[in-house]
């Protein structure tokens, strides 16, 4: 497919960026490609719907960004992101995602990711945000970046704190595999655990969400992949 070429961003490298782009929706993808393929410093470097996908791509192709989701089947987002460090520690990610960034921008970064941003905020933002990523910088919202120095001087704003953000990122990844009706045998192959891990996993959910059992489990779950809420 051919373009118009524009102009070069001031300093953008005569040659172009091969970006990945993660996400298990075509849609999102293809509106993602048509983005980078229409700038002259960046171009596609390969389509992925699943992190098993993706690392196939990675192994046998020259990347130099991973634009990625961390909602997909499979694989989750998180452990995606630590998979490729260890394959890559030099491929910069950033998380392009619709999940609330205060809740999840902390936990990709920990992971490795080198920035969050979310889907909402237009393609001017996501191209500003790729080209400090690839520069060298990590990207993440003011409002991110203001929570990131509270918690560093040890401050939290009032009121900040959801039972969502007591929960690890392997127990948010099996919460939100619940809220997709998936049963504890289903997720422990598909995560490489002992039902028994999984089990665990769940209980300690329910500890810290103070759920009484297995079916307020569910259904706070599956609330919580519907809309990102917890029910009241």
């Amino acid at each position: 497919m051919t373009s118009t070429r524009n102009p070069a961003p001031e300093g953008a490298a005569s040659v172009k960026k091969g970006v990945l782009l993660v996400d298990d929706h075509p849609f999102m993808r293809a509106g993602l490609a048509l983005l980078v393929n229409k700038q002259p410093d960046l171009t596609l470097a390969g389509e992925a719907g699943t992190a098993a996908e993706a690392i196939s791509i990675i192994e046998r192709s020259s990347i130099d960004l991973v634009l990625s989701d961390i909602t997909m089947p499979g694989r989750g987002g998180i452990e995606f992101i630590k998979d490729v460090q260890v394959m890559r520690p030099d491929l910069p990610i950033l998380v392009v995602s619709m999940h609330d960034e205060l809740l999840y921008a902390e936990r990709v970064l920990r992971a490795g990711a080198r920035g969050y941003i979310m889907k909402e905020a237009g393609g001017e933002n996501l191209l500003a945000a790729i080209r400090q990523v690839l520069n060298g910088e990590v990207y993440v919202s003011p409002r991110v970046s203001a929570r990131i120095l509270e918690s560093v001087s040890g401050r939290r704003p009032r009121g900040s704190t959801s039972p969502i953000e007591k929960l690890t990122d392997r127990e948010i990844e099996i919460f939100e595999m619940i809220g997709a009706g998936k049963n504890p045998r289903q997720i422990a192959s598909e995560l490489n655990l002992s039902t028994k891990t999984v089990d665990v996993h769940r209980a300690n959910i329910r500890e810290k969400l103070q759920l009484p059992d297995s079916t307020a489990l569910v259904r706070h779950a599956v609330h919580w992949v519907e809309t990102r809420e917890l029910p009241k």
